[in-house]
C-alpha cells in the first residue's frame, strides 16, 4: 500500500490551515526535462571521454533512463501536499514542524529546502513559485497570513 502523501498530523487548538502547497505537474515536467538534458549531455561525455565510437548512445540513454524515471514518479511526487498553519508547516508522513522551529529556507530550483534549529532538511518539490512559497512561510512565521 502506498504511503499517504498528505499531512496526517491532528491540529492543536486554535490551529488552522493558512494554505497547502502542492507539487505542480508543469514544474514537474519542466525539471526532469532539464534531468533530461543534463542526463543526456553527461551520457555523450562519459562515452567519449572513454573513447566509444558510439557517443550519442549516450543521449538515447541520459534522455531515456529520465524519462522512465520521471513516469515512474509522477504520480507519487504530484500527491505530495504539506499544509501550512498558523503554527506549523505540515508535510506527508507526520512531519511537524513548529515555525519557530524553522531556521533557514532556501531555494534550490524549484524546490523549497526548509532547513530546522536542529539541522533537519525537508522539501517542497516543484513549486511553481519558490519565492511565493517562501514568503508565505516566512509571512506565517512572523504572525501573517501565509
Amino acid at each position: 500500500m502506498a504511503p499517504n502523501l498528505t499531512p496526517d498530523s491532528p491540529l492543536n487548538d486554535g490551529e488552522e490551515v493558512l494554505t497547502s502547497f502542492r507539487a505542480d505537474r508543469a514544474t514537474y515536467i519542466r525539471t526532469n526535462a532539464w534531468m533530461a538534458v543534463f542526463a543526456m549531455a553527461g551520457g555523450m561525455l562519459i562515452l567519449y571521454l572513454l573513447g566509444n565510437p558510439y557517443v550519442w548512445t549516450g543521449a538515447v540513454g541520459g534522455l531515456a533512463a529520465v524519462v522512465i524515471r520521471g513516469w515512474y514518479m509522477m504520480s507519487e511526487e504530484l500527491s505530495v501536499r504539506w499544509d501550512l498553519t498558523n503554527q506549523r508547516l505540515l508535510g506527508p508522513m507526520g512531519r511537524a514542524i513548529r515555525l519557530g522551529e524553522i531556521k533557514q529556507l532556501n531555494k534550490l530550483g524549484s524546490v523549497v529546502q526548509v532547513v530546522t534549529s536542529s539541522g533537519d532538511k525537508h522539501l517542497l518539490k516543484y513549486q511553481p513559485d519558490v519565492a511565493g512559497t517562501i514568503r508565505q512561510i516566512q509571512s506565517a512565521q512572523v504572525g501573517g497570513r501565509g
